[in-house]
């Protein structure tokens, strides 16, 4: 992500922005049962110890979905913000997790995926099924001129990412907001559906998958590159914090 810079006004872009995130939600809390994790109750509402930044952390999970984040942190000054939705399915179906990020930094930032949980180079049919189907819309993305791909400094990030992610920043403008929801809506219509129609993993693999699940969720969350910046606005104690309940490291706890 980018540094900290100052006298950058992103009010609107972020209202606009974390608005579209709760339109998200609100389609996924129609189809799932959720229930609010103890755990992150206390970070509802953060101030930083250092300046004006502010944020907000929820988490999640129920029968269907193991560890759903929605969260949000700005720093008004230097024009930054940053939100989260991922949601991270249990191992009963092996539907591929689904993760939203959104972003000022300052120019507008977006991020989709479908998080793999196979090898997509060997697990072909995973890959035909789950990814082909998403092909034509990254491709869209990557020759459309107002957009520019978003390349992390993490050698594990960009190697968990799909074939098919989306991560890009753009000037921001009504046409990337109205874009961004578009494309948004269209990645979650399709996850929708593969949950829908999805067929139940044996028990005896259910262990092996959710373990797996953990492993990746904890390692995306903990070499983050934008770990860095949080730290910076919130100090390292509470970024810390923080990163523990992006992967749930303290769920179930009060």
């Amino acid at each position: 992500m980018a540094e900290l810079q100052s006298n950058i006004d992103n009010k609107t872009i972020f209202a606009k922005l974390w608005d579209l995130s709760v339109e998200l939600r609100q389609r996924i809390e129609v189809q799932f049962e959720l229930h609010p994790d103890p755990s992150t109750t206390k970070l509802k509402s953060d101030s930083s110890p250092i300046g004006e930044a502010k944020g907000s952390f929820n988490a999640f999970s129920g029968p269907e979905i193991d560890w759903l984040v929605h969260s949000w942190l700005k720093n008004p000054s230097s024009g930054f913000s940053n939100m989260h939705l991922t949601i991270w399915l249990g191992p009963h179906i092996r539907v591929p997790h689904l993760a939203f990020a959104f972003a000022t930094i300052p120019e507008s930032f977006l991020f989709i995926d479908y998080v793999a949980r196979t090898d997509l180079s060997t697990d072909l049919a995973y890959l035909d099924q789950y990814y082909e189907p998403a092909n034509p819309t990254y491709l869209m993305l990557q020759s459309d001129p107002r957009l520019s791909p978003f390349i992390s400094k993490s050698t594990y990030i960009r190697q968990v990412l799909s074939a098919t992610s989306l991560c890009y920043t753009g000037k921001s403008s009504e046409e990337f907001l109205e874009l961004t929801r578009t494309v948004a809506h269209e990645m979650l219509d399709r996850w929708l559906i593969w949950v829908d129609e999805a067929q139940s993993v044996p028990h005896d693999k259910r262990v092996a998958l959710a373990e797996r699940d953990l492993f990746v969720r904890r390692t995306i969350a903990e070499r983050d590159p934008a770990n860095l910046l949080v730290e910076k606005i919130f100090g390292p104690e509470l970024t810390n914090i923080l990163v523990r309940a992006l992967w749930g490291g303290d769920r179930g706890k009060i």
